[in-house]
């Protein structure tokens, strides 16, 4: 099928290298594409109540975690999808930041993330988010970054925010969670924005 417009990033561009690793503005923290021994950190950070919470997708074993690496790395292939791991400089595990699906025609993107326990409340969060943004605008070519959140979830509003990512409205019963239907705040962060 052909397209009345050019797409924003043309079919090929970011699987035709390796998926990069991002590192944040101060360094200290670094994104990187998620490996075979990182299973079992992805495993045990899906039994943390919150991620559990605002997560609707679980890994309940090890074989799981790592069918999901696998997935992941295919994702960025196939252009889809992209996740990293968040780490420090020391190489502990943070957390998970992703743009969770990618519309290349557009550019638009929507990132999801979560922080594991020891590592809340440091910035991790916020510096990952700016880092990831500022790869997907400035240098793949992404024109839009969304992020949804549910209404409930302050710490993740909070974290957009500090972010750049502006809030533009609520998404009224847009997201089923475990307790039901959620209204979803959406944030959204543009090419150019500050």
């Amino acid at each position: 099928m052909s397209f009345a417009i050019t797409p924003a990033i043309p079919a090929g561009t970011l699987s035709a290298s390796a998926q990069p690793s991002i590192p944040s503005a101060d360094g200290e923290l670094l994104l990187r594409p998620w490996e075979a021994d990182d299973a079992a950190v992805l495993q045990r950070a899906f039994q943390d109540p919150l991620i559990r919470r605002w997560h609707t997708h679980h890994v309940t074993s090890l074989q799981e975690a790592r069918d999901w690496v696998t997935a992941s790395h295919r994702s960025w292939e196939q252009e889809q999808a992209v996740q990293w791991v968040i780490t420090r400089a020391d190489g502990e595990v943070a957390g998970r930041m992703s743009l969770r699906w990618m519309d290349l025609l557009h550019g638009l993107a929507e990132v999801a993330y979560w922080v594991l326990p020891h590592a809340r409340g440091t910035g991790v969060a916020p510096r990952s988010l700016v880092a990831l943004a500022a790869w997907a605008l400035d240098e793949a070519g992404f024109h839009r970054l969304e992020l949804a959140h549910s209404v409930a979830n302050d710490a993740s509003c909070r974290v957009a925010t500090k972010s750049g990512f502006a809030l533009e409205g609520t998404r009224r019963g847009a997201h089923r969670q475990l307790d039901g239907w959620h209204d979803m705040h959406l944030h959204a962060r543009v090419q150019g924005d500050d």
